[in-house]
């Protein structure tokens, strides 16, 4: 799972965190068994969304960090994850709902909201729900 980085250290804290938990708890995954990555490395100031040379800073780490690890899947939860890994521009809202591919390792990657905009949008929920169960339907795929 790939985010852009929101707050501290460690992603997906707070409300938007217990939503993540109960997203992949749905899925069948606890926490503590899948991987969550960041686009950027270190908090941008004040909270902001990373800049996109600061993303680009990051890139070989983040790359690295995929490389070692080898998912079967990729999650690109929110606008600045699925924007960075696919090289776009395009919403998220018109990227979710299909399999991408991801670099060189074509690694499927799934896009969806975030749980932050999930709270703020709870009508978006059943959409989010839709990508998951598409990201896991493509993880039986990939086992199977």
């Amino acid at each position: 799972m790939v985010r852009g980085h929101r707050g501290g250290c460690e992603p997906f804290v707070g409300r938007a965190g217990q939503l993540l938990n109960a997203m992949l708890l749905a899925m069948g995954y606890k926490r503590e068994s899948v991987f969550i990555a960041n686009i950027v490395k270190c908090r941008p100031p004040d909270n902001r969304d990373p800049k996109p040379e600061e993303a680009l800073q990051c890139e070989p780490y983040l790359l690295r960090q995929i490389e070692l690890i080898q998912p079967r899947m990729i999650l690109a939860v929110g606008r600045i994850a699925a924007q960075n890994l696919l090289k776009t521009e395009i919403t998220v809202g018109k990227l979710r709902g299909r399999v991408h591919r991801f670099g060189e390792w074509q690694i499927p990657l799934v896009v969806t909201y975030h749980p932050a905009y999930l709270l703020r949008s709870p009508e978006q929920k059943s959409k989010a729900w839709q990508d998951l169960q598409l990201a896991l339907s493509g993880l039986r795929e990939r086992v199977g």
